[in-house]
């Protein structure tokens, strides 16, 4: 270990100003272990304590002031949990009272008379005089009484707060840190794309971004800080999807006399341009001799599948067999009845895999799938089982692949060992360019961004509690047209009860309002079998009205649903807000979504609920999405990619994302091993990334 990652690696209680006491505090409450971990325990806000205002300037729009003036006194009013120590504070422009709710007795006894401070805080008007509650406030010295600073704010917990470790304590033991620590920090990036992003250095930036003088150094650090985390994260993406590249070859797929015989003789609609694009990238996938990693992004309705299908020709045509693994039976068997018309007019044989499929079928699908006589098997997570096996799987279809672990995806990719099959992921979840960069740079991503000729688009309505009566007319008139209607109430997941609760007042509101009408009931409470029951009785046309809870499944198909009503339409994401649409507008008919709320909504969620109404567009929807909520959840799922990154917000920094890609991908195509000595750097950065588990390689 070289002596820059010894001094990084070095525990945080060697650091004055920690010490054995407060480092298990920061350990805990902050993941702070060591010298690295604190440099990268970054600001999320600075507050301008760089000028003075004055009492009489104060307003309530201003985010915080600073005044300097004198405590004159304080009392202690109030009872039980009312009680608060109010100070009155003047500069001679006016009076500005200071309140503590908490720490009473400590501030009452630490607050010097007629002593001069400087405050900070928020100003807010009550009853004609401007107040500051719990203030910052320290005594005026020679050293503050210019101001000119910018503090940063660090995330907290309560137990820190409580034990007076606050940002300004942070921001303390953080300058002791960099003093320390300005010799050990060597430039993580080479001279070449400082020169062009006219980046500041390393050393720089880390002072900076804990310490800025201005507003312009804060910007330049954070700027620095941000290129450097997304190209280091799209550099090892791209390097691992060379070494896949070149470590694993693929089956070559050069033979498509199938694919012309089902385009001339039996497929019933025409390919869009999209899907048409995306089958040439496929193809030329094919040709390479090298094994296909590639994302099917489309969204609901656009025809990823007929898209796989084709594809899946191209394999079958060249002696190879496929597969298509999706989360649940209902999804398997849905794709599995799609696919075998198809299938069987071509004479291909097909068959389905799930855990209720009986022994007896076992043994004949085990059979045919080692001689080569089935070629396409469709099913669940019983095509990971051992006994499975092929005699040459060579293309890999995994639907909804958020919902497989990387564990359960290898597995089926290790299902031929001579030569690993061609991988194809499907995801209806539109995914923005930034968040597809960074959690999916590995792959190469398709897109189906049109779709099919004839869909007509579904109509999206928000309407208030107020007009339930005219929503259930509206219902009523649509089963007499003799179409189907899902309901859907909010998983609440901090109470499952009130969540149960919520659909059993609802399922009982609609049984006394639609008395005549059979209905099904959906909820994550419920056992397997019986899910699928009452979604199979709900397919079948058996029930009119699907009452349920967000379990409804993403992809399942049903026609004849042509409206979607979603209650509480406030509590739901954008991202499920369009995922719950997309179960209508499946068949020919015009379907509907009608978003229900009450009256008191924030601005965000009018935000949500008007671009709903004003575009059927998943990949607009998905832009809207991560610009209100960031990237946290969009997929479904919290992936590493994302999670990893400490500076950089993909809603803010497409720009440098892409920017950022380029470099990397441009280094990696100039010098794939990185050995020229100007990548030095990043050879040594990369290493030391490889040998820590914790982050201070960053740094060194």
């Amino acid at each position: 270990m070289t002596e820059r990652s010894t001094f990084f690696d070095t525990k945080i209680e060697f650091l004055k100003g920690v010490g054995p006491q407060r480092a298990p505090l920061l350990n805990k409450e902050l993941n702070i272990f060591t010298y690295g971990d604190l440099l990268q325990h970054y600001p999320f806000r600075h507050e301008d304590r760089s000028q003075f205002h004055r009492i009489s300037e104060l307003n309530e729009l201003m985010p915080g002031a600073q005044v300097k003036g004198r405590l004159k006194d304080w009392l202690i009013t109030g009872e039980g949990h009312k009680k608060r120590l109010v100070g009155t504070f003047t500069d001679g422009t006016g009076i500005l009272e200071l309140v503590w709710f908490q720490g009473i007795s400590w501030f009452e006894k630490s607050l010097r008379r007629n002593a001069d401070y400087i405050v900070y805080g928020k100003p807010i008007l009550f009853g004609g005089r401007y107040s500051i509650t719990h203030p910052d406030i320290d005594l005026l010295t020679p050293e503050n009484a210019e101001g000119g600073t910018w503090q940063p704010i660090y995330s907290l917990t309560e137990k820190l707060r409580k034990r007076f470790v606050d940002s300004r304590a942070i921001s303390r033991i953080v300058k002791s840190l960099l003093e320390l620590a300005t010799p050990h920090i060597r430039e993580t990036l080479p001279e070449g794309l400082i020169q062009r992003y006219r980046l500041i250095s390393k050393a720089d930036a880390l002072w900076y971004i804990h310490l800025p003088p201005t507003t312009a150094h804060l910007h330049q650090a954070t700027r620095r800080l941000k290129f450097e985390e997304l190209f280091y994260n799209q550099l090892r993406l791209i390097k691992s999807k060379i070494l896949q590249q070149n470590e694993f070859p693929g089956q070559v797929f050069d033979q498509v006399h199938l694919v012309t015989e089902f385009y001339e003789k039996h497929i019933p609609f025409a390919l869009t341009n999209a899907q048409k694009r995306v089958l040439h990238e496929i193809h030329q996938d094919f040709q390479t001799g090298k094994q296909m990693n590639r994302l099917l992004q489309g969204d609901v309705g656009s025809g990823k599948t007929i898209v796989a299908f084709i594809a899946m020709l191209m394999a079958i045509d060249n002696g190879a067999q496929a597969c298509l693994m999706a989360p649940t039976e209902i999804l398997a068997d849905q794709h599995y009845q799609g696919l075998k018309a198809f299938a069987d007019l071509l004479g291909i044989t097909i068959g389905k895999l799930t855990g209720s499929t009986k022994k007896k079928e076992r043994r004949v699908l085990h059979e045919q799938l080692q001689n080569g006589v089935m070629k396409i098997l469709v099913g669940t997570h019983a095509l990971i089982e051992d006994e499975v096996q092929f005699q040459n799987l060579g293309f890999c279809v995994i639907d909804e692949q958020h919902r497989f672990g990387v564990a359960q995806r290898s597995r089926l990719w290790a299902k031929n060992e001579v030569i690993h099959p061609h991988i194809m992921v499907m995801t209806a979840t539109p995914i923005p360019r930034t968040l597809a960069m960074t959690l999916y740079g590995d792959l190469d991503i398709s897109v189906i961004d049109e779709l099919p000729a004839g869909r007509k688009p579904i109509k999206t309505v928000h309407r208030y509690d107020a007009h339930r009566a005219t929503l259930f007319g509206f219902l009523k008139d649509e089963i007499a047209k003799g179409r189907q209607v899902y309901i859907v109430y909010p998983l609440i997941e901090e109470s499952e009860k009130m969540d149960l609760k919520d659909l059993t007042d609802g399922y009982e509101s609609i049984s006394r309002s639609f008395p005549d009408v059979p209905l099904s009931i959906l909820h994550g409470r419920m056992k397997s079998q019986d899910k699928e029951y009452e979604m199979g009785r709900f397919v079948r046309n058996e029930t009119k009205i699907m009452v349920a809870t967000t379990v409804i499944e993403v992809g399942v198909n049903v026609p004849n649903a042509s409206v979607m009503v979603i209650e509480n339409a406030e509590r739901f994401g954008l991202s499920q807000l369009h995922q719950l649409r997309g179960r209508v507008g499946r068949g020919a008919e015009q379907s509907f979504c009608i978003l229900m709320t009450d009256f008191k909504l924030s601005k965000e969620t009018r935000t949500r609920l008007e671009t709903m109404c004003r575009t059927n567009n998943g990949f607009e929807i998905a832009e809207v999405d991560l610009q209100l909520r960031g990237p946290g959840d969009l997929t479904g799922t919290q992936q590493s990619g994302v999670m990893d990154l400490m500076i950089a917000d993909l809603a803010k920094d497409g720009a440098i994302l892409k920017e950022a890609r380029a470099s990397a991908q441009a280094i990696l195509d100039n010098d794939p091993d990185l050995v020229t000595p100007a990548y030095a750097a990043i050879r040594l950065h990369l290493d030391n990334l490889r040998q820590s588990e914790t982050n201070w390689s960053r740094i060194s």
